[in-house]
């Protein structure tokens, strides 16, 4: 990981983000603090420490690497290895494993504590089949009578916290969500993230928020809410009213990567990003990309993927998608998005946050 100095954000912008973030709270579950209880959540392929990082500049009360094989890092895979890094100026920062075998992951778990995350997290909710099929993911809700020894086995391994992340059962026939809390507290679980969907939903329909709600008001252990939260009004709803002690937020953040801060702005008031604001942390992205990797084609695919989301809601969007996904050239990808936000002055995002983004995956 090369380290180096980032291009400060424009007085405007820093002023913004120091308003907001003033206005956090911070909270902890179990014995894991946090900025505020507004958390990313663990995305394949794109909870990285570049785009972990920004989160946390940009409001977000601490974040979880996105899922990581406990066999790849056992087998020594190199690409693995690499999804541990941390960068140093990450503050509340988890790492996620997934595996299907106790002594496998405890194995796994040490080895990540070399990163020196706050807490080690167990994924419980992953629905794809290539997870599932091995047994782990979601899988692991299937017979809970294994938890146990799982659980148990995993945290004598490690000298940070253990936490979960599940869903609220495998089909609508056996949502166990409750069971599962009551077992990971037995065995000294400090938390437990929960997608408000099973696992045969995927990321259809709607989360189930009233489930969530019930959980959350009767469980002996902190309770973090995830599903649907796309958007700062959705987020200010749930957290003036709900039972749940923090929120994970996924897809929401992709499109509106100041969400975090936003859920923070007060009635009455006119504060808003610009697109010339989605340019600097287009900039400050791929300045962090930038340690994250010297190969120019990955770091093209990485900053593909983010500035369209973040063009997402603004004007000439589709355009601009379709200007930056046929652009073979980095260089030439990074000055199409510099005229692209810069053009846009002062315009507002218009978002629908019941339209489908992502069904296939994430949060």
């Amino acid at each position: 990981m090369n380290i180096t100095q980032v291009t400060p954000f424009s007085k405007g912008l820093q002023e913004k983000i120091d308003l907001l973030s003033k206005r956090r709270e911070a909270i902890k579950l179990g014995s894991v603090s946090f900025a505020s209880p507004l958390l990313l959540a663990p995305m394949s392929n794109i909870c990285a420490f570049p785009f972990r990082l920004l989160m946390e500049e940009l409001g977000c009360g601490g974040t979880v690497s996105e899922l990581i094989s406990c066999h790849g890092i056992n087998y020594g895979n190199e690409k693995t290895i690499r999804m541990l890094g941390i960068h140093p100026d990450e503050k509340h920062i988890g790492i996620q494993l997934f595996g299907e075998d106790a002594e496998s992951m405890a194995k796994a778990a040490k080895v990540a504590l070399e990163s020196k995350p706050k807490f080690i997290d167990i994924n419980m909710g992953c629905p794809v089949r290539k997870v599932v099929t091995k047994g782990s993911g979601s899988a692991l809700m299937k017979d809970t009578s294994k938890l146990g020894h799982f659980f148990g086995t995993i945290k004598k391994a490690i000298d940070v916290p253990l936490t979960i992340k599940i869903r609220t059962g495998w089909d609508d026939d056996t949502i166990n969500a409750k069971e599962i809390i009551h077992i990971a507290k037995e065995e000294g679980v400090e938390f437990v993230a929960i997608h408000g969907r099973t696992r045969t939903q995927q990321y259809k329909g709607q989360a189930n928020w009233e489930l969530l709600e019930e959980l959350a008001s009767d469980s002996p252990l902190p309770i973090i809410g995830n599903g649907d939260l796309h958007s700062a009004s959705l987020v200010k709803k749930r957290m003036s009213s709900s039972e749940c002690d923090a929120f994970m937020l996924a897809r929401g953040p992709l499109r509106d990567p100041f969400i975090f801060l936003e859920s923070y702005i007060q009635a009455g008031e006119t504060i808003s990003f610009t697109p010339s604001d989605y340019w600097e942390i287009t900039q400050r992205l791929f300045e962090y990309n930038q340690m994250y990797t010297d190969r120019e084609r990955t770091l093209l695919v990485m900053m593909r993927k983010h500035m369209v989301w973040f063009a997402a809601g603004l004007s000439n969007a589709a355009n601009f998608r379709n200007m930056i996904f046929k652009c073979p050239d980095l260089s030439d990808s990074m000055k199409i998005a510099e005229d692209y936000f810069l053009s846009l002055d002062t315009a507002r995002k218009q978002i629908n946050p019941d339209e489908a983004f992502m069904t296939s995956g994430h949060g």
